[in-house]
């Protein structure tokens, strides 16, 4: 990371030395741009947000080190208030990530997608196109969300935990499944399509495509079994 430059994009930027800013990119107060960034036309990034940041991970962490990534966010995408996006995560075109958003490494939002006020997404999560993540969403490492889900604010992925050489249980939401806010979906469920999750629910077993499930643990009101 370089020192602070002096910039007219934006007071207080700090920008490392290998990032170049397209001249319609629109840039807040105090951003900070670490090394590997790529940033497309149009993008909008709000005061105060961090990009590019090396993941600092816990002793009893057993995520791979990241020593240096590329950060890439595509034309139109807009990065609000006080988000951190770090290295090697990608931003769709269009995409809009929320304030006080936290992307782990790895991740992929799709193009017209929108990541809800303090939501936190997980190392390597696949998120697809026009999926719509409300208010203080948790999505757990490995979990894929295809194009056009709906989540609920609150609501969770779990994650099992692993070790070296153990496989992770894959957590999939299918196109267009409705997650209810305040709902929990443990590790390696699939929620089919068309899935409706009631608000408050703990989904320990797969949903199937178009049904209806609800309660803790969530059972089918409606629905394929």
């Amino acid at each position: 990371m370089s020192a602070p430059v002096s910039s007219e994009l934006a007071p207080g930027l700090m920008l490392a030395d290998d990032v170049t800013i397209p001249p319609s990119v629109t840039l807040g107060a105090h951003v900070v741009i670490h090394a590997g960034v790529r940033i497309g036309e149009r993008v909008t990034v709000e005061d105060a947000a961090v990009l590019g940041k090396l993941p600092k991970l816990g002793p009893r962490s057993y995520a791979p080190a990241t020593d240096t990534a590329e950060l890439t966010i595509a034309p139109g995408a807009v990065i609000c208030a006080l988000a951190i996006v770090l290295a090697g995560a990608e931003i769709g075109p269009e995409a809009v990530v929320g304030d006080h958003v936290f992307v782990r490494e790895f991740a992929r939002i799709g193009a017209g997608s929108v990541i809800g006020h303090g939501s936190a997404i997980g190392r390597e999560v696949e998120i697809g196109s026009r999926v719509r993540l409300q208010n203080s969403v948790v999505v757990a490492p490995g979990t894929t969300i295809e194009d056009e889900v709906d989540v609920g604010p609150g609501a969770c992925t779990i994650t099992n935990s692993w070790r070296p050489g153990e496989q992770a249980a894959r957590t999939i939401l299918r196109e267009r499944c409705r997650i209810g806010a305040g709902a929990v979906v443990m590790p390696g469920v699939e929620i089919g399509t068309d899935a409706i999750v009631g608000a408050g629910s703990v989904v320990r077993e797969s949903v199937a495509s178009g049904s209806v499930v609800a309660g803790r643990p969530a059972r089918r009101l409606r629905g394929d079994s």
